[in-house]
């Protein structure tokens, strides 16, 4: 699922030439773990903080069958629901928006709404990004999470070391990721980001939590792609029509092997 999700997300930058490939890349595994093993439809929350992540979402949606590939066919284009930035309009999330490090404060604001309203089954999944971690935001919710001990929220912290201005090391050091998380009162876990079956594990783990729990994926932003070249810029990455091409055949021949394994 998170090569057809790669596959999927080519597909939908491929015509503009450029785009928020990057992002999909890094956080497949992510979204195919979440999307086909504990998230319950209509019961649970899906937040996505960094708004350009929502390239993956769709793509994983739609293998999942709950956008079809007419919609997705859409992305990016002027009058699409299916925006390349989410906004207060993207459908299928319960929440997303535009500037960067609000997510995890509505995802604690869901989870404390259904504590107040008396409704325990949901669980809220949040995605950040670690260039979010720059955001003071971000370490308020996540403190008053941690007071709170709002065991219903699992956060997805993608952590590729990659943001708009470079990599996030040279700009702010955010280091050690899980200790901070830990001081703050959240289970924290540091895992391989590319690895499902270590993310499937560790979100099941989070539905007989006591603490919220944040879930920190280290992951690269031209993951699962060989085509790319060495310089490729992953928070934005250029795809004219033959590196294009060129995805698409790896892409297709990696899930045809998959389907036959």
């Amino acid at each position: 699922m998170a090569t057809a999700i790669r596959l999927r997300a080519v597909r939908m930058v491929a015509p503009q030439g450029f785009g928020y490939l990057g992002q999909a890349l890094s956080s497949a595994e992510q979204f195919a773990a979440l999307y086909s093993s504990v998230l319950r439809v209509g019961v649970d929350r899906i937040v996505v903080s960094p708004a350009h992540y929502v390239i993956a979402a769709y793509a994983a949606a739609a293998e999942m069958g709950v956008l079809d590939d007419e919609a997705l066919a859409t992305y990016g284009k002027d009058g699409s629901s299916l925006e390349a930035i989410g906004t207060e309009r993207t459908p299928l999330l319960d929440y997303t928006c535009g500037s960067l490090g609000q997510g995890l404060s509505a995802a604690v604001g869901f989870a404390l709404s259904d504590r107040l309203k008396g409704r325990p089954e949901p669980r809220t999944f949040a995605f950040v990004s670690d260039g979010e971690l720059e955001e003071g935001q971000v370490w308020e919710a996540a403190m008053f999470a941690g007071h709170q001990r709002l065991s219903r929220v699992t956060v997805l912290l993608d952590a590729n070391n990659s943001q708009v201005d470079g990599a996030v090391d040279t700009i702010t050091t955010i280091e050690p990721i899980a200790d901070k998380w830990r001081d703050f009162g959240w289970d924290a876990t540091d895992i391989d980001g590319h690895d499902v079956d270590v993310i499937i594990e560790a979100l099941g783990c989070g539905a007989d939590a006591t603490r919220p729990q944040v879930i920190v994926c280290r992951t690269s932003t031209v993951h699962g792609l060989d085509c790319l070249p060495p310089d490729a810029d992953g928070h934005f990455i250029k795809l004219p029509p033959e590196l294009a091409d060129l995805a698409l055949a790896e892409l297709t021949e990696k899930l045809g092997r998959h389907a036959g394994a």
